[in-house]
């Protein structure tokens, strides 16, 4: 296409609010030159003890400048993508591309198969020409039962598609649409079929659920289907050959819906366990699907979900091609990432689950300076990328060649010979997991896979429509979130201490903006001691008397004043802007806190350990099923406590020790009646400080003292707490 005729598939456009967001962040700062100027000036000459607690307290304070400053980095430019589908339509309706998706799952016990079903639904339903789309599911437990309702799935597509098209679905998930959907009342055929394919789904999920319960497939199910032979020489989830099937053959003119319009491919795979050999749970699932799904369909274009992430939006395919099909940039872009929501969230996001901010405005951020990275899930490929190509600056896709790349073979044929793509001993001797597909050896496989690429020349950019492209299962217990947090702590922190680091192996690779906003997302885990320090020390000290901040009375309480005020007054502001609610912000600054005392910490505790030799990766699934009883506390939005850990040792001990400093100050300012304002002007911000921290931990508070559900903070950490509190707080005093 001629450049005068050229028209773009998307636009880039400026994120609004730049100008107030440079001009707090610069006045901010200069806050923060003040408060240094002060720690520098009015270094204590005493005793030993004031002059410790002042270097701690100022190391604190510079890291978290520090890190402030790497959070501005990557916020001073933000931008977003608008996609023009009816361009793309007209332009290239003929030559759309094969779209190649994969669902990753791996245990039936933690992730449901009747969620997976749905996930797997949903994403055979997009607004896209079926005969291109081909689904492939990663079952990395190797289960029958998984594998059934698999078959289950085949066979209710056949009627859930035609129904998504007639009655324009959306979601396109059977469970998430019947939940919130309604039934028609204006013609009363559109009422009979509504409600026979509702039923028919019910039916479905029920028999999946049945089999689920009983542990077994019925025995005229193993009879009808052959292919459960294939269980007939599984020894464990961990020892297993590669088991793959191709459920819906989208080139057979007999795979068609109820209407006779074609089906999606959909393929099931197990890949070769062994106990000999190491097996990476999803960057293995992922890389065998990419090795499979290039023999059978090899979809330019591969788009990779969680098995709890159905799609909500059927016209991503469609936006995100706006941006890989543009004819002046989508040549450079290697992938597409779109933002990821949750669909159980409750009005007040009671463990912070939807990251608002960072999804709304940081990632944007990113896109402006080389992209955003790799989340995971709910990103769409470019698979010459994935698999290791440079980029170069002459390349060019030729979308007519690449718009047909199915094999010719039989079904049959390709079961047989990709189940070696899949096997334990493909990979041996190649780059696979290093510079091809997801790179191994790290616990967020995602992040690292995101920056190799772009270190390969490559660009990504950011997706967020007014519709949510995905939806998700957040956790809804207070360990889930924070054992969830401390993986990704674990393995971000893994990250920046490998030669994968950005700074050094992004080294005129990318660019120094880009390498710099990776870094906030490295050190979180780092953060747990500078909060540590914040949190516990000017307690103690305010029960020593030793003070650490400006006396009221002094004009140098002003800067500490204005930082804190304009910087936590600006992040409700954003919190609002991106549609939360106040009491949402409140419980954001909640788990903030919560984080970094425990997860955070944990996370740099078992990194050190791990590169002393005295630790595996383990990779941990997030369970997404819970009882009644816990899952009726959450979306009353009370916090579950209801479990003994070590996490919650340290939350509680942490709450009580703020609440007996609160006492202590209390008791000096209503006792010492004569030099009450004394107190108060000399130690007006510790005890602000501890005021501050005892109203985030009200929560902990009634878990430990005033709760009797099963949600209520166990009596062992309740009697550790106060006893290690008290201690920490006897040994200070004498």
């Amino acid at each position: 296409m001629a450049k005068s005729n050229y028209v773009p598939l998307f636009e880039t456009k400026q994120v609004k609010g730049r100008l107030l967001f440079r001009c707090i962040a610069a006045s901010i700062f200069l806050g923060i030159c003040f408060i240094v100027m002060y720690r520098v000036m009015f270094f204590p000459v005493g005793g030993k003890a004031e002059r410790w607690t002042w270097i701690g307290l100022f190391l604190s304070e510079l890291w978290s400048c520090f890190y402030w400053f790497l959070t501005t980095v990557s916020r001073w430019n933000s931008v977003y993508r608008l996609p023009y589908i009816q361009r793309l339509s007209q332009r290239f309706e003929k030559e759309l591309p094969g779209i190649d998706i994969f669902v990753c799952t791996a245990d039936p016990l933690i992730e449901p198969p009747s969620m997976v079903v749905n996930t797997v639904l949903s994403v055979m339903a997009y607004d896209y020409p079926p005969e291109k789309l081909s689904i492939y599911l990663s079952d990395d437990g190797g289960s029958d039962l998984t594998f059934y309702a698999m078959l289950e799935a085949a066979n209710f597509s056949k009627t859930w598609l035609p129904f998504c098209k007639k009655f324009r679905v959306e979601p396109t998930s059977p469970e998430a649409y019947f939940r919130t959907a309604s039934e028609p009342l204006s013609d009363a055929v559109n009422v009979k079929d509504w409600l026979s394919v509702k039923k028919l789904y019910e039916e479905t999920i029920m028999r999946i659920e049945t089999s689920i319960k009983l542990n077994r497939i019925p025995n005229h199910i193993r009879k009808q289907h052959k292919e459960f032979r294939e269980w007939d020489f599984v020894l464990s989830k961990h020892d297993h050959q590669t088991i793959l099937q191709i459920l819906i053959d989208g080139r057979d003119s007999n795979a068609v819906d109820i209407e006779g319009n074609p089906l999606p491919t959909l393929v099931y795979l197990a890949r070769e366990k062994r106990p000999q050999h190491h097996h990476h749970f999803k960057a293995g699932s992922m890389n065998a699907l990419i090795r499979v799904s290039s023999r059978i369909s090899n979809g330019p274009i591969i788009l990779n979900v969680d098995c709890d992430m159905y799609s909500n939006n059927s016209k991503a395919i469609k936006y995100s091609l706006c941006l890989f099909m543009d004819e002046k940039k989508g040549d450079e872009i290697a992938y597409i990432q779109f933002l990821q929501s949750f669909d159980n969230l409750t009005k007040n996001e009671i463990y912070a689950s939807s990251f608002r901010v960072l999804q709304q405005l940081e990632l944007h951020g990113l896109d402006a300076i080389g992209g955003p990275c790799y989340n995971g899930s709910g990103c769409f490929h470019r698979r010459e990328a994935l698999c290791g190509k440079k980029y170069e600056k002459n390349y060019k896709v030729d979308w007519k060649k690449v718009s047909d790349t199915k094999a010719d073979e039989s079904a049959s044929f390709l079961e047989e010979t990709c189940k070696v793509l899949a096997s334990c001993t493909f990979e041996h001797n190649t780059t696979w997991g290093k510079e091809m597909g997801l790179i191994y050896g790290f616990l967020v496989e995602d992040i690292i896979t995101g920056l190799n690429i772009q270190c390969k020349g490559w660009k990504s950019m950011y997706l967020s429509p007014e519709r949510d492209g995905f939806l998700g299962v957040a956790p809804i217990t207070l360990l889930q979130t924070l054992v969830q947090h401390k993986r990704w702590m674990d393995g971000h922190l893994q990250v920046f201490l490998s030669r994968y680091c950005p700074l050094l192996y992004g080294y005129k690779k990318i660019p120094l903006k880009l390498r710099l906003a990776y870094c906030p997302y490295n050190l979180w885990a780092a953060n747990c001691l500078a909060t540590l320090y914040i949190v516990v020390v000017p307690c103690l000290c305010l029960l020593k008397g030793i003070s650490l901040f400006p006396k009221i009375s002094s004009p140098w309480v002003f800067p500490f004043a204005y930082v804190a005020f304009v910087h936590r007054a600006y992040s409700l502001n954003e919190f609002l802007w991106c549609g939360g609610t106040f009491r949402g912000w409140c419980n954001d600054q909640r788990m903030w806190l919560f984080n970094r005392t425990t997860a955070y910490f944990f996370a740099l505790f078992e990194t050190i350990l791990k590169l002393l030799g005295y630790s595996q990766l383990n990779f941990v699934v997030t369970a997404k099923v819970a009882d009644k009883e816990a899952l009726k506390r959450y979306d009353g939005e009370l916090i579950e406590f209801g479990a003994t850990s070590p996490m919650f040792d340290i939350l509680a001990t942490l709450a009580m020790l703020n609440l007996f400093g609160t006492f202590g100050a209390l008791k000096k300012v209503i006792l010492d009646v004569d030099e009450d304002l004394q107190v108060l002007d000399k130690f007006g911000l510790q005890i602000l400080l501890c005021f501050v921290l005892v109203t985030i931990n009200l929560p902990v508070y009634q878990a430990l003292f005033f709760r009797n559900d099963n949600g209520k903070m166990p009596s062992s950490v309740t009697y550790k707490s106060i006893i290690f509190a008290m201690l920490a707080c006897t040994a200070t005093m004498y």
